[in-house]
């Protein structure tokens, strides 16, 4: 482990970008400062993709936790990799605990579960009823780019409206999921909306979100705006 992870860091310290650094330590305050190396995210995945090809890259998977949050950023574009379906959701299932930051748990997003919905949503449905904030919003954020096409089913935006929102990342992920169910899905989720089915907060950010978007129309927008909750 020693060897690998000593390659890991000197090239992570290699790439540093101290106000890069400096930028992103702002956007996670959850992370403390000090973890901060400041690598861009396009030379993690250059170095994600390399370090992927190699023999010994389980001794760093397992190697957890880490301590810098490029190190975490790096391990979740490795796992992103990953192509065998069931190598990729065991090494998930030992990351999730470790996630403690909003970054990490978008960034990660194995290619792998394109070609796996089916066996993917047994995962989501464990995942989505941890007590672990990240683990939730994971879920959350899989239904959201797996599952609001071709393979939308009405129970899935029902196990998001079941989630507890009372933690503000998994409220805003909640959120970001039915806004972009309203430019997917609009006539299947408008209820949610209408009958107040979401707490206030994630409520009121889904519509404001959803208003954003270009794909919903002037109409929608003018109908979604009367139900923002004073």
């Amino acid at each position: 482990m020693k060897m690998i992870h000593d390659d890991i860091l000197n090239e992570l310290n290699a790439l540093q970008d101290t106000d890069y650094r400096d930028f992103q330590s702002r956007l996670i305050p959850s992370v403390d400062r000090s973890c901060f190396i400041g690598v861009r995210t396009p030379e993690l995945r250059r170095l994600a993709k390399e370090l992927a090809k190699r023999d010994d890259k389980e001794e760093f998977l397992c190697a957890l936790p880490h301590k810098y949050f490029d190190e975490d950023q790096l391990h979740a574009f490795i796992i992103s990799e990953i192509k065998d379906f069931e190598s990729c959701t065991k090494h998930i299932d030992i990351f999730l605990p470790y996630v403690n930051n909003w970054a990490t748990c978008d960034q990660m997003s194995p290619k792998c579960f394109r070609k796996h919905r089916t066996e993917l949503l047994e995962h989501i449905r464990e995942w989505i009823v941890s007590d672990r904030l990240y683990t939730v919003r994971f879920a959350v954020g899989m239904l959201m780019e797996h599952y609001l096409d071709e393979d939308f089913k009405d129970e899935y935006p029902l196990m998001v409206s079941r989630v507890n929102c009372e933690e503000y990342y998994i409220s805003m992920m909640a959120a970001w999921y039915f806004a972009t169910a309203l430019a997917k899905q609009y006539s299947s989720v408008i209820g949610y909306i209408e009958n107040n089915a979401l707490d206030k907060l994630t409520h009121n950010r889904a519509i404001r979100k959803a208003i954003e978007s270009r794909r919903i129309t002037p109409e929608q927008k003018a109908f979604l705006r009367s139900f923002i909750r004073k």
